[in-house]
């Protein structure tokens, strides 16, 4: 049995790290194993410009401890007043290496996000001209539209067409969680690419919703049927260049959590590689850990793999931390549900 596996240094293609003084709390967490992240722009207000991502990211080497490397990759939120001229600077600098596509409503501070697609049609187009990718949050917000049927619908309605519009434009479709969104990446070509979750290969919507409801365990995309879980594990492990790593680990302070109204999100960042390797050796595929959180994400972005290595090691059970103490409130770390015997050593 596989005792131990070094892998080149993983990346995360799509990483919530809030701002204020949260984010010096939940950096380390993805800096202690991820050379690199994709950094989601829905603050609050959202980063919409070049001088506001520029600032960003400064607040966020800033709260870098010493001693530890990391890069953010930074994005800006795609609004309908969004200026393809700033974007093109933006991505010229080197500073943005993907826009970020929202539809209005959809998930956490995404009320600045786009209504009428017809209004983004120049950025789009600008972006398929500089070969920037667009990041997509994919699902529709009509309230006719079940919860369950969002992604597939979106696909259908607002996808395709937008990429049949905007021949050139790269898309990433973050978070996929459904069989219909694995399909539609493995039917296109080299210019679609797929994020999966850490938590979406562990749940179904029967783990927040059997026994009493799970906070911890709701996120949007909320989690979707056993069938789609194992659809979306199949892809993970295949080694197709179509699918990668994006955690989404998205912290929220327990009180915000566990409330009426609570926010959706899983803070996966602390656990991530040993899930991934638990994952990836039951469905006897641990050599294609790599290819999924290592090097797809780079071949895609079209950035060098890291040159630095990790290694997993198989031994007594991990004791992963339940909470992270930030001067917000506790953050609840993402439980599989089981033992996790592989460690980051």
């Amino acid at each position: 049995m596989t005792l131990s596996l070094t892998i080149r240094r993983p990346d995360d293609w799509h990483l919530h790290l809030r701002d204020g003084a949260i984010l010096h709390s939940v950096l380390p967490e993805t800096a202690r194993h991820f050379e690199r992240a994709i950094i989601m722009p829905n603050l609050v207000p959202p980063v919409v410009t070049a001088a506001q991502a520029a600032a960003y990211k400064s607040r966020i080497m800033d709260a870098l401890p010493r001693g530890m490397s990391f890069t953010p990759l930074m994005t800006l939120y795609l609004t309908e007043e969004t200026d393809p001229n700033d974007v093109a600077a933006a991505h010229a600098d080197g500073l943005i290496n993907a826009v970020k596509l929202y539809p209005a409503g959809a998930t956490t501070n995404s009320a600045s996000g786009v209504t009428n697609f017809n209004k983004v049609r120049g950025t789009l187009e600008k972006m398929a001209e500089i070969d920037l990718p667009l990041c997509v949050h994919g699902e529709v917000t009509d309230p006719d539209v079940d919860i369950f049927d969002r992604e597939a619908v979106f696909i259908d309605r607002v996808l395709d067409p937008i990429r049949r519009a905007t021949p050139g434009l790269r898309v990433v479709m973050e978070h996929i969680t459904t069989s219909n969104g694995v399909e539609y990446a493995l039917s296109q070509g080299s210019d679609l690419a797929a994020t999966i979750t850490t938590h979406h290969l562990v749940i179904n919507r029967n783990h927040i919703l059997v026994g009493g409801i799970k906070p911890h365990y709701y996120c949007l995309p909320v989690a979707k049927r056993e069938e789609h879980r194992l659809a979306l594990r199949r892809a993970a492990v295949s080694g197709d260049k179509s699918f990668f790593l994006g955690t989404d680990s998205a912290p929220h302070t327990d009180p915000n959590k566990e409330s009426a109204c609570g926010c959706a999100g899983c803070f996966t960042a602390t656990n991530t590689m040993s899930i991934l390797a638990h994952v990836f050796e039951e469905e006897g595929a641990l050599e294609q850990l790599e290819a999924f959180a290592s090097l797809n994400g780079p071949a895609f972005y079209g950035l060098p793999v890291n040159e630095t290595k990790l290694t997993l090691t198989k031994g007594e059970a991990t004791n992963y931390p339940d909470k992270i103490d930030t001067p917000d409130g506790p953050v609840t770390v993402f439980d599989p549900g089981f033992p996790l015997y592989w460690n980051v050593t």
